[in-house]
């Protein structure tokens, strides 16, 4: 996920660098565009104005009044022009003549030209080589938008350019269509990136976090761990992914569970079935009563461990096939606690057992209360099978740090060294003293799942004062 992170970076930064460089050329473009298209236009009106002064010239000389007349009357018109949103209200155009020496004979803008030596212009010096003349002068050389862009044309008289007639504009009367259009293709083009990167944005919450999610779950699942189903969202794809992600996940698990506990249960039941056999065949021969009885004890116990086993087994594989806990609901734990030693009583009798509680009143947690009640019940039923005959038991529920924390403490011979890493290990049991009675091994594997459904850990390990001590610790929700 890491490295699709840094694609879709790489991505976004590649399309923002692409968005930033299309939006400085357009905007480049649509100034130069709109210049040009202006200047092409002024073009058209220099000749135009220049073939009308042609049209008047007597014996040579051109008629200025006019001229002077034309610009007049045009400047008096009252203009009222919607341009693309532009209220246009005065005339922009202006212009001015210039004799064959340079020297301009007539402006249009109340002669504030007229007098001024243009023949070192490009516009006037350009035009009467018979060349394009044209220019663009700063008022203020500081200020860009105070540029007036000038457009010359010849003025003949036969084949003589005896002056020449500019028209010129400032810069200024376009730059209002350039910069409404340049925001325009600016807010549309952010609006496109923005569109972009939004659905870069939703990709990535949509498809490649659930991906990663599951990724995730997949790991832990490898790990070892049980972890709750991942939140993957409302995206179908991922969902159908997950979906089948969780079924051959089942798939797998339930086969191997099959496969290990089909084995296991083989080999941990040769040993009852054949004490089992042993004692029967026995029983066909003539034998004192007092053996009879003891091979028909032997039967029973044998019968009795193998029910255990396969009770056990089939609890431990239910709760190992559970991703998670279907039937939660808030129950008060301390409760559950004295239902369990209540229970347990008649069984502690036999030993002459006492117990020593120290419950927490009114701990409350949410979980499933018959699968807790279970695993408690499995550790105080080894402490009760470990302990001495007359011993004592403590049971504690207590909480700290949002725990509630539950331990059951025997006085029996503590656990070896040599078993201490295998004490959660299926069908691992150890021998109570004192007797030949096994357990199934089966029991602390289930109180450990039965904590992990919970969010919560089991462990056990030896008092410092002897016996042996199991805890599990739930999260208080």
């Amino acid at each position: 996920m890491r490295l699709t992170r840094v694609t879709l970076l790489c991505l976004a930064l590649i399309i923002s660098f692409g968005f930033y460089r299309l939006i400085v050329y357009i905007l480049e473009d649509i100034e130069a565009q709109t210049f040009q298209a202006t200047e092409e236009m002024m073009v058209d009106i220099s000749h135009v104005m220049a073939g009308m002064i042609e049209d008047g010239i007597q014996n040579g000389e051109i008629d200025q009044q006019s001229l002077r007349n034309t610009f007049k009357q045009a400047q008096s018109h009252k203009i009222e022009a919607q341009i693309y949103g532009h209220n246009k209200t005065n005339l922009g155009l202006n212009a001015y003549l210039t004799h064959a020496s340079g020297k301009v004979v007539f402006d249009s803008d109340n002669g504030l030209r007229k007098g001024q030596d243009f023949s070192g212009y490009n516009d006037v010096i350009l035009t009467l080589r018979g060349e394009y003349g044209a220019r663009s002068t700063r008022v203020d050389a500081n200020d860009p938008g105070s540029s007036i862009l000038y457009v010359a044309a010849p003025v003949y008289s036969g084949k003589d350019i005896i002056a020449v007639l500019t028209v010129y504009k400032p810069q200024a009367d376009v730059s209002h269509f350039i910069s409404q259009r340049q925001e325009n293709i600016l807010s549309a083009t952010i609006l496109i990136g923005a569109g972009v990167i939004l659905l870069t944005g939703a990709v990535f919450i949509w498809l490649f976090k659930p991906v990663g999610r599951l990724t995730n779950y997949a790991q832990s699942i490898t790990r070892g761990e049980r972890p709750a189903t991942p939140n993957l969202g409302r995206g179908r794809e991922v969902n159908t992914l997950g979906k089948a992600l969780f079924d051959m996940r089942e798939a797998l698990e339930g086969r191997h569970y099959v496969e290990n506990y089909v084995s296991s249960l083989t080999h941990e039941l040769k040993s009852p079935l054949a004490a089992i056999k042993g004692a029967a065949e026995l029983l066909h021969e003539d034998m004192p009563t007092e053996k009879r009885v003891k091979f028909i004890q032997n039967i029973r116990r044998e019968t009795e461990r193998s029910e255990c086993l396969v009770r056990d087994l089939l609890q431990l594989a239910e709760l190992e096939r559970k991703a998670q806990l279907e039937n939660k609901r808030r129950f008060d734990l301390s409760q559950l606690c004295y239902e369990v030693i209540h229970e347990a009583a008649a069984h502690m009798d036999e030993k002459n057992l006492t117990i020593d509680s120290h419950i927490l009143a009114n701990i409350k947690i949410t979980g499933d209360a018959m699968i807790l009640k279970l695993a408690i019940n499995n550790i105080l039923e080894n402490a009760i099978g470990f302990s001495p005959e007359k011993g004592k038991i403590t049971f504690s529920l207590s909480s700290a740090k949002g725990q509630a924390i539950l331990t059951i403490r025997d006085q029996g011979p503590g656990i070896p060294e040599y078993a201490e890493q295998r004490a959660f290990e299926h069908f691992y049991s150890l021998p109570r003293p004192h007797s030949n009675y096994k357990g199934t091994g089966l029991g602390l594997p289930l109180v450990l799942e039965a904590a992990k459904l919970h969010g919560g850990k089991a462990s056990i390990k030896n008092h410092t004062e002897g016996g042996c001590t199991a805890s599990i610790l739930l999260p208080i929700t």
